[in-house]
């Protein structure tokens, strides 16, 4: 009688494949994610950059009218890439006076700013400007929607 002989075949076996499968699954799904979560914080960035510079161009428009409480932007800034309307805005801080809420679109990013003021002495003046923008993708545009605050604080002698 012969005696049984195994052969052994070259080649994977089923879970091999299967393994090797799931390897390369992972590392595809995790390089996914990574793109995408690179390109949201990308436009988080870029939202958060958008905001703060409206609020230092509000900041200095208003400062190089000496701080003045007649100081509208719609008549100062308004342009083709940036428009202002009279809006609600966040909340003034408690002891500065408000001197209006705007409403700005930039760069299809919809800001909320609030200007405000308080006299610190004879002759300084505190110019406060809060803008906020939406952060987080929701479906709505409005200020109840915004969930980011930028605040910027600067002194004038009028």
């Amino acid at each position: 009688m012969k005696a049984l002989q195994l052969r052994y075949y070259k080649g994977l076996s089923l879970i091999e494949i299967m393994f090797a499968t799931a390897i390369i699954s992972v590392a595809v799904i995790g390089s996914i994610s990574y793109r995408y979560y690179t390109a949201l914080d990308g436009r988080r960035a870029n939202n958060q950059a958008t905001a703060s510079r409206v609020a230092l161009l509000l900041c200095e428009s208003w400062k190089g009218t000496n701080g003045s409480q007649t100081y509208d932007p719609s008549e100062h800034l308004s342009s083709g890439e940036l428009t202002i309307v009279d809006s609600d805005g966040p909340q003034a801080p408690e002891d500065f006076t408000e001197l209006g809420s705007y409403m700005l679109g930039v760069n299809s990013i919809t800001c909320y700013a609030t200007l405000s003021f308080k006299d610190i002495d004879t002759g300084l003046r505190a110019l406060n400007v809060i803008v906020a923008w939406q952060q987080r993708d929701k479906a709505g545009n409005g200020l109840d929607d915004m969930d980011k605050l930028f605040e910027l604080t600067t002194y004038v002698i009028n």
